[in-house]
């Protein structure tokens, strides 16, 4: 391909993320949305091993869900990887994550109360099932006891295998992500001022990462790390994640994709050439690669917050109001751009390690919960969900003493 085609290539993949991936094309008519993807760990109650999808002998956790998904009329069919997935009638999935993680999207949402009622009405009752069949589903960051080699890719698939032997190549921080992490992660329709929401939510990450820090423990003892998880996403390839300057977002996102590995495309085996290198990549190409990063804050055609460890139910209001409060009420957000300035990616580090100990990170987190707190006050938020957002953030705080 001539240098003008390449160029011409580029100019096509930066209107792409403009349009569809940023949100700076057509807007969606009505109230933004809000959606929640919560991820859990399966573990045996007693020995604390972790469970499978399909076990040989012991509890699995595909006959679980098959159970449970038929008393509340689920629908079961197979993802284009080959894995089982649910549908359920309310327009959200329950499916697997690559280590066997149970993770339920919620169906997009107008209101964080209508939200936060389509989690409440599986996540609990999931939990309580599977106790009675002697699996704890844990939420916390990563898996606090199991060893790496003990958790193996669940899911078949070309696209996990290729991610597999691409992330061992570069170290084990990868692989244990995909195996053996759980989020809470929050999607948020673009608004009227989408880079306005990308700044913020890219200054905010490091921040967000500590006030939801929940992963201190890795093979059965304390790390010396608040987000162990958020440590291990430090390790992941350094092409794949992290936060942007944002002086130019669509241009920085565009460059950080055509950088990136491109692992789906060439022999099983590599060589792992940049995106860039894929002179003859079509756009579906170009698509499923986009697929294949991980930066905390992601854009999809809405906007992903990917920084958050995993949330008890009893604190799923937290992020959900907090985020909603700073994205969704126009006042909140020009306030929390003032607060947070520019995004600062050195603050990831200290944000997993001291979390809210950190005498530069905790000011600006509570400050920040403030904000999110009085806008989703200004937003109406239930004063029920409000009472147990405070009650968590409460928490965090009196349990943030140094390390």
């Amino acid at each position: 391909m001539n240098g003008g085609a390449h160029t011409g290539a580029q100019g096509h993949r930066r209107e792409d993320l403009a349009e569809n991936a940023f949100g700076l094309g057509a807007r969606t008519p009505g109230p933004p949305r809000v959606g929640a993807e919560v991820e859990l760990i399966p573990v045996a109650a007693d020995t604390r091993r972790r469970v499978p999808i399909v076990a040989a002998e012991g509890p699995g956790t595909l006959p679980l869900l098959r159970r449970f998904g038929a008393e509340r009329c689920w629908r079961e069919e197979a993802t284009p990887y080959g894995a089982p997935r649910w549908m359920l009638p309310d327009g959200g999935c329950v499916s697997y994550e690559p280590g066997g993680q149970i993770e339920l999207a919620a169906a997009p949402a107008r209101s964080p109360s209508a939200l936060l009622r389509s989690l409440r009405a599986v996540v609990p009752a999931l939990r309580a099932a599977a106790r009675d069949e002697g699996i704890d589903l844990l939420s916390l960051g990563i898996d606090p006891v199991n060893a790496l080699e003990d958790t193996p890719l669940q899911l078949p698939g070309a696209r996990y295998a290729r991610l597999t032997r691409f992330l061992e190549s570069i170290g084990t921080g990868g692989v244990r992500m995909m195996r053996q992490t759980a989020a809470f992660q929050v999607s948020l329709d673009w608004g009227p001022d989408p880079l306005a929401r990308w700044r913020m939510l890219n200054a905010a990450a490091p921040y967000l990462a500590a006030i939801f820090a929940n992963s201190p423990a890795y093979l059965g003892a304390d790390t010396g790390w608040r987000s162990f998880r958020a440590r291990v996403w430090r390790e992941l390839d350094g092409g794949r994640t992290g936060i942007f300057p944002c002086a130019d977002p669509v241009g920085e996102y565009l460059q950080f994709a055509l950088d990136a590995p491109a692992i789906l495309l060439g022999g099983d085996e590599g060589p792992w050439l940049p995106f860039r290198a894929w002179s003859g990549a079509t756009g579906d190409d170009w698509r499923a690669h986009l697929t294949t990063l991980f930066p905390e804050i992601r854009p999809k055609g809405f906007v992903e917050v990917r920084c958050i460890d995993a949330v008890d139910p009893e604190g799923y209001a937290a992020p959900v109001l907090l985020l909603t409060g700073l994205c969704d009420h126009a006042p909140t957000l020009r306030a929390a751009l003032d607060l947070l300035g520019a995004p600062d990616p050195a603050l990831l580090e200290p944000a997993a390690r001291l979390g809210l100990s950190d005498p530069r990170i905790a000011p600006v987190a509570r400050d920040l919960v403030g904000l999110g707190l009085a806008g989703a006050t200004a937003l109406r938020a239930g004063p029920d969900d409000l009472a147990e957002a405070r009650a968590f953030f409460a928490a965090r705080w009196s349990a943030a003493a140094p390390m």
